[in-house]
């Protein structure tokens, strides 16, 4: 089976755009958190995300606009990143040779609302002409190939808030078994939009704004966690085989090793540390990897009562009393929770950890749960650190788990 190797990384979120800067950003503590102008009832919990205010840069024409839910294009810029870096170009290789599997909860999620509004509020005979292409959750994969001239599999994941870390596995798996030599994956989100948020709302799962800083709202492993903050962004990884990476002369950031994937099947929502610890341990074995062999893990950490304390016992579960060495953060207390695009960002935040030799911290988390006993890593990331190998785990809604595992790379 052929070796997968990481040779390019993007990322654009609430945090900043460009992965360099995300990490940057993510292992100095600075939130992307702030109150957001959305036409909120005044009755809502929370008036908080991790909103993208800043200048995107112009990568499509203007008359492809309509073509673009946001969703997708986050997705370029990130992927335009990636590729870049990977020194990936256009050419007649990429036609049957390469892929793209990408992730998304919800899809176009704006332009959907953007049509609602048409029909329902402006009374409108019609929504407008490219909203099936630009909302459909295939859109992002699908640009993305055309732009780049990707021939083979475009497939599309949307599992809730694994999806993009599915997408990473599966290209992962599609990769080493010879079906591609490259796949362009990772995951967007864009979903800050008043229906959706108030959907988030009725749940109950929103954190509740912080009184004296909105940007500390999102407390994940807290005593005093309130719930998750929403955010929106994407991030792209460009995953090759060995061999054709070392034929090109790519650059090789870090080799992905392990993937595990799971089912609760307990509960549509109430997490379960039985399915985390199976998607985990699978992980470990398809890294052939022992529990002590990882020192970092970036954990879904999404800062509700029962996912944290599932979590942190589904770890211990897993690694035993090693559980107590390893060092644990949540990132989402500084981008929030990117829903499709959480696993791809974490994952590629976990690659610039290893590539670095430094890990952020679960920001904010000033008095730990009891039942969270483990070294989340509080308020400030740990620079000049062994981190020989790294777990990314993604959980969501359905009772589905991903765990992701990479090395960096070492020839044999």
């Amino acid at each position: 089976m052929e070796r997968v190797v990481i040779t390019g990384v993007g990322a654009v979120s609430a945090l900043g755009l460009g992965a360099d800067t995300n990490f940057s950003q993510a292992l100095s503590g600075q939130s992307g958190i702030d109150l957001v102008q959305l036409p909120f009832s005044d009755d809502l919990a929370c008036g908080v995300a991790a909103q993208i205010k800043y200048v995107l840069p112009d990568l499509i024409k203007k008359s492809e606009g309509a073509l673009f839910d946001h969703f997708a294009l986050f997705a370029w810029i990130a992927a335009n990143e990636a590729l870049q870096q990977s020194g990936i170009t256009h050419d007649i290789d990429n036609e049957v040779n390469s892929g793209v599997f990408w992730g998304t909860g919800m899809g176009g999620a704006q332009t959907i609302e953007a049509g609602y509004v048409d029909l329902f509020i402006e009374n409108k005979k019609r929504v407008r002409p490219l909203s099936v292409v630009a909302s459909m959750n295939n859109a992002a994969a699908a640009q993305i190939a055309l732009r780049v001239g990707f021939g083979g599999a475009v497939n599309t994941y949307s599992s809730a808030c694994i999806s993009s870390a599915l997408a990473i596995g599966e290209a992962f798996r599609h990769i080493r078994h010879g079906y591609a030599d490259r796949v362009l994956t990772g995951g967007s989100e864009a979903l800050l939009t008043q229906g959706v948020m108030s959907a988030w709302e009725a749940l109950r799962v929103l954190a509740i704004t912080d009184p004296e800083d909105p940007a500390r709202s999102c407390k994940p492993f807290s005593r005093n966690r309130t719930g998750l903050v929403l955010g929106e962004g994407a991030a792209a990884i460009v995953l090759e085989s060995l061999s054709s990476a070392q034929a090109r002369g790519a650059p090789i950031l870090a080799e992905l090793v392990g993937y595990g994937a799971s089912n609760d099947a307990t509960h549509i929502t109430k997490p379960d540390s039985a399915g985390q610890a199976r998607a985990m341990r699978k992980a470990l074995a398809d890294a052939g990897l022992a529990a002590s062999d990882i020192d970092y893990i970036n954990a879904h950490g999404a800062a509700t009562l029962a996912g944290d304390q599932a979590e942190a016992d589904s770890i211990k579960e897993v690694f035993g009393a090693y559980a107590k060495s390893l060092m644990i953060s949540s990132t989402k207390a500084l981008h929030g929770h990117t829903l499709g695009a959480a696993g791809a960002l974490e994952f590629v935040l976990t690659i610039q950890a290893l590539r670095s030799q430094a890990v952020p911290p679960t920001a904010f988390l000033e008095e730990p749960d009891p039942e969270c006993n483990l070294d989340f890593i509080p308020l400030h990331g740990r620079t000049n650190q062994k981190i020989r190998a790294a777990m990314s785990n993604s959980f969501a809604f359905g009772g589905s788990n991903v765990a992701l595992i990479a090395k960096p790379f070492v020839y044999l």
